[in-house]
């Protein structure tokens, strides 16, 4: 059965911060549970958020609330083993709405998640995630 494979807070890199206002918009936001907070993206093409897990897990499901406005039109999944280089995985459209779950057909083994978005539902290029979870298993 596939869980949440974050531990509280993973160590999480993200491309950009709004203004640069981790305070009000930082990464922290999208594994708060709250409907209030959020990262927000500063503007320009190729906004990202890359996850480190303690151990390698197999990916089975992405789970991201983009406020609506604010989506990835085309996003792209990148894994990697331990030391290895970032290797794509696959695409996806998200549809510009607040609630999307992405499902694999088969689970990927990766230490490192980068989801990267290519291009953004709002002119200026700026992505909103109020949540964000990896579901799957922790590899043995």
């Amino acid at each position: 059965l596939a869980s949440s494979c974050l531990a509280l807070t993973p160590p999480c890199l993200v491309s950009s911060v709004l203004n640069r206002d981790v305070k009000q918009f930082g990464k922290k936001y999208m594994f708060d549970s709250n409907e209030e907070t959020c990262w927000n993206s500063d503007q320009g093409d190729s906004q990202w958020v890359t996850l480190e897990f303690p151990q390698p897990v197999r990916v089975s499901e992405l789970k991201v609330q983009f406020q609506g406005g604010f989506s990835g039109k085309t996003c792209r999944l990148e894994g990697s083993p331990k030391a290895g280089e970032l290797a794509k995985i696959t695409h996806f459209y998200p549809e510009d709405n607040s609630s999307l779950q992405i499902s694999f057909n088969e689970a990927h083994m990766v230490h490192r998640l980068k989801i990267v978005f290519e291009n953004s539902a709002d002119f200026f290029g700026r992505i909103i995630v109020y949540s964000l979870d990896v579901l799957g298993e922790r590899a043995l």
